[in-house]
Parts: C-alpha cells; sequence; structure tokens
C-alpha cells in the first residue's frame, strides 16, 4: 500500500498563525486594490490632494460624486491607510507622500493607475475557472477595457520618458529619427508610442501595425486629431509584416502573441541592414526560483494567468506567460538572426527592461 502523502512534518504553531495573518492581509489588500481603482477612476485621488481637509460632503460636491459612496469609500480610505481623517471635524485629507504615488500629476509613478487591472482580471475570472478545467483560453474579444486601460497606463510612461529617456538607449538613434528613417511600431494598440514619436521627429515616417479593428480607429482618430502627416497605422498580423524598415519597435507585447517565434523573424527580415528593433517587454526570469523576491512578482503570475498567457492560448498560440523573460527573450532573439543584442534599463521602471537588437 502506498504511503504517499501520509507522512507530513508537525504543524507549528506560530508559523501557522503568521501565515493566516499574510492570508487576511491579502484579503484586504484585495478589496484596497478595488477601492483604489474606483477612486483612481473617479477622480478622487485628484480631488483630494488639492483640498484642505475636508467633509465627505464637501469631497463629493468637489469631485461631482454621489456622496454617499464617497463617504464609503472614504472609510475604506481610512482604514487602509491611504487617507488620514479627523473624527472631531469629520474631515479627510490625502498627505502628500501618499498622492505621489495616487494621483495624476505622479505620472509614471502613479500607481493608482494599475490597480484597475486588478478589477479587469476579475470580471473574467469564471472563465479562466473553466479553462483550468478543460483547457484552452480567454479569448481577446472578453476585455473590452483592455486598450484603453493599456494606452492610459504607457501613455503615463511614454509622454514623459519615450523621447528623452527610452529613445537614447540605442546608440545614435536620435540622430537618425531627426535626419529621417522609415519606423514600425508592432502590436501598437491604440498608437500612442508613435503618436509621440511622430511629433518629436517630423523628418521620420512612423507606422504602427495591429490586429485590433478597434485599437486601429481609435489610433487614426487621434493622428487625425494631432494633424500627424507622417504617421499611418495598419490592420495587420504581427507574424506578417510588409515593407522595410530602419527601425522596429515592440512594447509589452511579444510576450502576449500567440505566434512570438514568427512575429521575431518576420520583424528581423523587415529591417534593413544595420537596422534595430527596440523591445520592451517583462523585467524578469524565465526560470521561476529568478522571480522569487521580485518586486512585482506576484502581480506579474496574476497578469499572465488571467491575460497574457490565456489570451494566446485561445487562438492555440505559444501562451509564453512568465515562461518569457530574459533568456528566453534573449534565445529567440538570436534564433531570429539578431547576434548583437544589449539589455538596459530605465530609472523608474521596475517592470520593463529593454532589448536592444541591430541587423548586421
Amino acid at each position: 500500500m502506498s504511503t504517499l502523502g501520509t507522512q507530513q512534518a508537525p504543524l507549528d504553531p506560530a508559523r501557522q498563525e503568521a501565515f493566516a495573518g499574510e492570508v487576511v492581509d491579502v484579503l484586504n489588500k484585495a478589496a484596497l486594490a478595488l477601492l483604489t481603482s474606483v477612486g483612481h477612476q473617479c477622480g478622487l485621488f485628484d480631488t483630494l490632494a488639492a483640498l484642505p481637509p475636508s467633509t465627505s460632503a464637501d469631497i463629493a460636491k468637489a469631485a461631482d460624486l454621489d456622496e454617499r459612496y464617497v463617504r464609503e469609500w472614504l472609510g475604506g480610505m481610512v482604514v487602509g491607510g491611504f487617507v488620514e481623517y479627523e473624527p472631531e471635524r469629520q474631515t479627510y485629507s490625502l498627505p502628500p507622500e501618499h498622492a505621489a504615488s495616487l494621483t495624476t500629476a505622479a505620472g509614471p509613478d502613479n500607481l493608482a493607475g494599475m490597480m484597475p487591472y486588478i478589477a479587469l482580471m476579475g470580471e473574467v475570472e469564471q472563465q479562466v475557472v473553466r479553462c483550468f478545467r478543460d483547457g484552452g483560453g480567454v479569448p481577446y474579444s472578453a476585455y473590452p477595457r483592455f486598450q484603453a486601460l493599456q494606452a492610459e497606463e504607457t501613455a503615463r510612461v511614454y509622454d514623459l520618458a519615450l523621447v528623452g529617456t527610452i529613445v537614447p538607449l540605442v546608440p545614435g538613434l536620435e540622430e537618425r529619427l531627426r535626419a529621417g528613417i522609415d519606423v514600425l511600431d508592432v502590436g501598437t494598440g491604440q498608437g500612442h508610442a508613435p503618436l509621440v514619436l511622430a511629433r518629436a521627429f517630423p523628418a521620420s515616417r512612423f507606422h504602427g501595425l495591429d490586429q485590433s479593428e478597434a485599437g486601429i480607429e481609435t489610433a487614426r482618430t487621434e493622428a487625425a486629431r494631432a494633424g500627424l502627416t507622417n504617421l499611418r497605422y495598419m490592420l495587420a498580423d504581427a507574424a506578417e509584416i510588409t515593407g522595410e524598415y530602419d527601425l522596429v519597435t515592440a512594447f509589452d507585447v511579444i510576450h502576449d502573441l500567440a505566434r512570438p517565434v514568427e512575429t521575431m523573424a518576420a520583424i528581423a527580415r523587415a529591417l534593413r541592414d544595420g537596422g534595430t528593433f527596440l523591445m520592451g517587454d517583462i523585467a524578469a526570469s524565465s526560470k521561476l526560483e529568478g522571480n522569487i523576491g521580485h518586486p512585482f512578482g506576484p502581480a506579474l503570475y496574476g497578469f499572465s494567468v488571467f491575460y497574457c498567457m490565456t489570451t494566446s492560448l485561445s487562438t492555440g498560440g505559444a501562451g509564453l506567460g512568465t515562461v518569457w523573460g530574459q533568456e528566453t527573450a534573449l534565445r529567440m532573439l538570436k534564433e531570429a538572426g539578431f547576434e548583437d543584442i544589449d539589455i538596459k534599463s530605465v530609472e523608474g521602471d521596475p517592470i520593463n527592461a529593454y532589448y536592444i537588437a541591430t541587423k548586421s
């Protein structure tokens, strides 16, 4: 008779109690994440940052929101340690040290802007549970808000850092862009990255490619509104790139794709000799043990289960998820024909690494 599972280490009561406390903390922090998401979307953190200590009625009026909901939300923010409360006057205030991580003015440091992803994951939870039992994946169409959320998130980074910080990571690229080159952004979504670049480098010609009709339509509308004549968007599969380019960019997209290997090969073919592939993607390891202690480790695996991996698997794709990491990225770049590869990071961006691959 098998004895598998019959021998267990003795239970340590102190360790059990400590872990139970950690789980309770997870529950409380999950609720805080959703409350923070609501506060971000309703502009409550910006409102609080602009007000002196105020009552819930004053805060609701300033934000043009329902007072009863605002008061209950404020209660959660107070007991969660986000907002300070003065009981005698019944006033609430947002410390400037907290506003530095929660308001629009914080730019890329606005962590509240990440919290709507938690709510997004909750919207597809039952579909993900089904996939655990039956396999397959949750289709991209199940995430109607995803592109808008990603556009908001990336805009916070690109508006501040794309031209002045990320482009200079590639030696000589700024000068080439000013002189005039052909650029393609793969998996462009709503097209904000090439829009920022097209505005900054009018002599260059920019193209954005995505297979989302809604994303491309939004991108074209924004380009027309900006009056940019050096920017075009294409509805196409990233693995079937046409044309020749001096620079190809892909920001936070390769690990999501159904056919990442084919896309890498297509990018290599589309680059002219001496051309550059600039890829921003997850700064993590392909090995589980390499991600223990990662400051965003649980979030990365959560995002993978609830979006990155499952949307790829829904089309019969590779489903890389967190298998993607520096080791896998380097291997795939080399297999695509890139030999000269450099990896750089940007201060204040702990989530992404930037790969600079040159076509010889």
